[in-house]
């Protein structure tokens, strides 16, 4: 039996999937033929459609050989076998990867023409292709899906060769398929119309399944629990609210949470490809409200900013934009006087760390989680505020470059690794530990002073701790 075209196997894979209506789920498409099945599966489901972009990365002498696989918000998956086995050293996989993700950021960009990617955190990921011949992609976006936040990983496909589940080993938590044919030569033998899909039609789907209000969005639950592990937190702060934040010329989107008796403000910088619905940045917001301390986290880019990918990168711009709104944050009556602290992830901590280091901050301390300090080695050495770092004991090549970057401190410093964590600390348990980490350098350094009242001078520098 053959399907008429992706479309009909999109409307016949949905049938097999009834059982997911009414849960959180999200469904990615793989580009580009897995898109337009995506499509009807997400319509038949009432869920938002998003891609899911996959770049492998190969052996460097051997490119058909696969060391990992990376996706969006600095995601990637590593085959530490292979790199062991191939002596693939740290500078020769940061330049595959670099390598890769241009291309992966030139796709991205492509598809979503400014769209923010969905949320995956605490979903059920329903990764869809149009079939499965090696499943060699399909594995990789499941893993991403899962590194992404996913709590639960569905591949579905409308056909795969006899004995597939088997390859695909432990990285979907459940396989669908409608067909499983027992002569298998080619995915497109089983579709009467296979025509390659074009990247224009990828981006119609997406634009139809556009849905107005994003599973993250400000009507959502004020902190959602980022997939197992990572523990519970107690009531909202007594002050939340969504706030226009004027920073410089142009106007951003924020929610600002104020505990009763606030010792301090936290100002988040997300990362490449995040917003300030970053359900990780909201959990560990969550926590330090728990403590006392108030939040602000905020869009760095407006949407049309956001289209031309190089300014997700653009860590003086970003800076600019931190600069900006701890300005604002510091006039407003209710608030004015409290200190400010930066807590950034992945390029949002070099943005933090840029920022700071800005004359007259008056930023009391810094802490960065996954982040790529790095970016900001030109500025590390006129950083005073006290800055942590915390990095996955998984997330290697991430790990050096901290390592490196801690060297350029010359304020009081520290470096905390979280045993089993990769980079987005999905693994359980390990994002509590990044947040409780972070509530403690917060509530040891933002006291009220002078200094953070103002925004003028700032804190001595203490001596230099390494760890």
């Amino acid at each position: 039996m053959r399907f008429a075209d992706r479309a009909d196997a999109g409307r016949q894979l949905a049938a097999r999937l009834q059982h997911l209506r009414g849960q959180r789920v999200v469904v990615l498409g793989l580009p580009r033929g897995g898109v337009p099945v995506a499509f009807e599966v997400a319509r038949a489901l009432g869920a938002p459609l998003d891609v899911i972009v996959v770049r492998k990365l190969g052996m460097p002498f051997q490119p058909e050989l696969g060391m990992g696989a990376i996706g969006e918000d600095g995601v990637r998956v590593l085959n530490q076998k292979i790199i062991q086995w191939g002596g693939i050293s740290a500078d020769e996989l940061a330049a595959v990867e670099a390598r890769e993700r241009r291309e992966l950021e030139r796709r991205a960009s492509r598809y979503r023409r400014g769209r923010s990617r969905q949320p995956l955190g605490g979903c059920v990921a329903v990764v869809v292709d149009d079939g499965i011949a090696t499943g060699s992609t399909a594995r990789a976006a499941c893993q991403l899906a899962r590194a992404q936040g996913a709590a639960r990983v569905v591949l579905a496909v409308p056909v795969a060769p006899p004995g597939w589940q088997a390859r695909m080993g432990h990285d979907a938590d459940e396989l669908v398929c409608v067909q499983t044919p027992r002569s298998f030569s080619a995915i497109g033998q089983f579709y009467a119309d296979f025509a390659q899909t074009t990247d224009d039609e990828v981006t119609a789907c997406l634009e139809r399944a556009a849905t107005p209000v994003s599973l993250a969005g400000p009507a959502a639950a004020p902190v959602p629990v980022p997939g197992p592990g990572a523990a519970p937190v107690g009531d909202p702060p007594d002050w939340d609210e969504d706030v226009e934040v004027s920073a410089g010329a142009v106007r951003l989107a924020g929610q600002l949470a104020v505990p009763d008796q606030a010792s301090g403000i936290v100002v988040f910088a997300h990362g490449s490809g995040s917003s300030r619905h970053s359900p990780r940045n909201r959990y560990v917001a969550a926590v330090l409200n728990q403590a006392a301390l108030g939040t602000l986290l905020f869009d760095l880019l407006t949407p049309d900013e956001e289209a031309y990918r190089a300014n997700v990168f653009d860590i003086g711009l970003l800076a600019r934009r931190l600069t900006g709104a701890t300005r604002w944050l510091r006039v407003q009556p209710a608030i004015a006087g409290l200190p400010v602290g930066y807590f950034g992830a992945s390029t949002g901590a070099a943005a933090a760390l840029w920022a700071a280091a800005e004359p007259g901050s008056g930023i009391a301390a810094v802490v960065s989680r996954g982040g790529r300090p790095d970016l900001a080695s030109p500025r590390l050495g006129s950083v005073r505020a006290p800055t942590l770092l915390i990095v996955g004991g998984h997330d290697d090549v991430v790990l050096g470059l901290n390592r490196q970057a801690q060297a350029g401190l010359r304020c009081e410093n520290d470096l905390a690794v979280v045993p089993g964590a990769t980079h987005l600390f999905e693994e359980p348990g390990t994002l509590t530990a990044a947040a409780e980490l972070a509530r403690d350098w917060f509530a040891r350094y933002l006291v009220p002073s002078p200094h953070s009242a103002t925004g003028h001078g700032g804190p001595d520098p203490p001596r230099r701790r390494t760890g």
